[in-house]
């Protein structure tokens, strides 16, 4: 009697595996609404905040970290989120069917915004020719600020007027291309505002208006650009982009979250200001350890930065994520391989 009741309790959980190891294998549904981050959505579905990079490093098709569009289904299975289009979706659903997610308490993470301060700098592009310069100091001064008059190079015959408002520039050390050495412009920094309050033929005088560093002879004047704060909203990458860091704010070839960066890629290539791109690393193979051919390895997830102001054909972004070290040169995508 006893052996019986063993050999239908062993037949039953035979039966039972399956319906277990299924059920163990279905995924959570969520619809994405206004405000989730996928950091929000780790800490809700893997109890883990802190692993959001691992998530988007793993899903190419999720080209912003930040902001998960709304209306948007996802899947989370085994540690992994998955996208799920309306194509894909119906053929999941009929292998998997699952019962979405309603979730309780409070919103998830707010939206991360991108402050800009408008003292970033830029690259001053070769084809771009400035309106002028500050040739002279009142009294031969060589160290000016606001409220100090200047003397500029720009006339009426140059386009100059009374009342006509120019951005300060320093310019810097020539940037060349990390692959091609090709030179891309020199590095400037925005130092003030000048404008201008007597013009004759060939120069001015003029008056600064406002400046955060100090402005010296010699420095260049470009069509006005107001220096201020504002908040940067992400933009959906709608196009591949492939380019590299050419130089950092500082000048340093070691880069970490937070720091400006340089790209060779501008509106000319279709980038816009907010958007989202990824920087990434290859990964080199020891050969003496393979024996045979193995391709090329997928490139490693570094970083991640947002576009904050585009010239033609450079741009000038910030670093907001870091997973491992970033360096000049290193590649940045629009969405990792």
């Amino acid at each position: 009697m006893r052996l019986s009741i063993l050999i239908v309790l062993s037949l039953f959980g035979m039966l039972l595996a399956p319906c277990q190891l299924r059920a163990a294998e279905e995924p959570t549904v969520y619809v994405i609404k206004k405000g989730d981050t996928l950091w929000g959505l780790s800490a809700q579905f893997l109890n883990d905040p802190s692993y959001w990079p691992g998530l988007w490093s793993k899903n190419p098709q999720v080209t912003n970290p930040h902001l998960i569009y709304p209306g948007q289904t996802v899947r989370f299975r085994d540690g992994r989120l998955e996208v799920v289009t309306a194509e894909t979706g119906a053929q999941k659903a009929s292998a998997a069917p699952v019962v979405p997610v309603q979730t309780k308490g409070p919103e998830v993470a707010e939206e991360k915004t991108f402050t800009v301060h408008g003292n970033e700098g830029r690259l001053l592009e070769k084809a771009v020719v400035p309106a002028g310069r500050v040739i002279a100091g009142q009294h031969g001064r060589l160290i000016l600020g606001s409220d100090d008059t200047v003397f500029t190079d720009i006339g009426s015959t140059h386009g100059g007027t009374d009342g006509a408002k120019y951005t300060i520039l320093r310019k810097s050390k020539v940037i060349k291309h990390p692959v091609t050495n090709d030179e891309l412009g020199y590095r400037v920094q925005p130092l003030g505002v000048i404008q201008l309050t007597q013009v004759t033929a060939l120069n001015s005088r003029a008056i600064i208006s406002n400046s955060h560093k100090e402005v010296e002879p010699g420095d260049l004047l470009v069509a006005y650009q107001p220096i201020k704060r504002r908040e940067i909203s992400l933009k959906m990458v709608d196009r591949p982009f492939k380019g590299y860091i050419v130089e950092s704010g500082t000048g340093n070839n070691s880069i970490a979250a937070g720091d400006v960066v340089y790209l060779d890629m501008g509106s000319f290539h279709g980038v816009e200001a907010g958007n989202l791109l990824y920087i990434i690393r290859q990964v080199n193979i020891e050969k003496m350890l393979v024996d045979r051919y193995v391709g090329q390895l997928p490139n490693e997830v570094v970083g991640a930065l947002v576009v904050v102001e585009t010239g033609s054909k450079t741009s000038t972004a910030i670093v907001v994520k870091s997973i491992d070290a970033i360096f000049k040169g290193n590649e940045v995508v629009s969405a990792p391989r």
